[in-house]
């Protein structure tokens, strides 16, 4: 930002644990929870409702969201989006959401609304088991730990750039 000051940065792991690899977003923010505090950058979880997602990043200058998706890519595929200025692709738009909007309609709708920071990363981790009472698949798992330092690094650069 011209000012100098720091950049406002959340990270938003979205997802249902109950429903195996849909909580990959939010084991995301269980791991680097504490480090990015520590840095000054906002993380929060949650299961991706339009208004709760437009109200959690209404102050960022960017956020960077990690969420589930299923494009039919290999189970625990990582792929990094740039929402900033274009639609998100259509795995992300058809997420596996269980409510009306998926992540890909709320991002556009905060963008019609002027409502999306001035920077939008999403990543995107693809998905097996979607089922209720499953754990997340161990494709899935073994990409959390790598997805979380990573997510963070974005964030203390994106944090770091203003």
């Amino acid at each position: 930002m011209a000012d100098g000051r720091p950049r406002s940065v959340l990270i938003i792991g979205l997802g249902n644990e109950l429903r195996g690899d849909d909580g990959a977003g939010v084991r995301v923010i269980d791991r680097l929870r504490g480090d990015a505090q520590a840095a000054g950058i906002g993380v929060c979880a949650g299961q991706g409702e339009p208004t709760e997602l437009l109200n959690a990043w209404e102050d960022a200058d960017a956020i960077v969201l990690v969420d589930t998706m299923r494009s039919g890519a290999p189970a625990g595929t990582v792929r990094r989006f740039d929402a900033s200025s274009r639609p998100l692709p259509t795995p992300l738009r058809a997420s596996s959401s269980t409510h009306a909007l998926g992540l890909g309609e709320t991002v556009e709708l905060a963008r019609s609304l002027d409502r999306l920071p001035a920077t939008a990363i999403v990543y995107g981790v693809e998905g097996l088991a979607f089922e209720v009472g499953e754990t997340l698949s161990p494709q899935v798992q073994a990409v959390v730990a790598g997805l979380a330092d990573e997510v963070l690094r974005e964030a203390r650069e994106l944090a770091a750039s203003g």
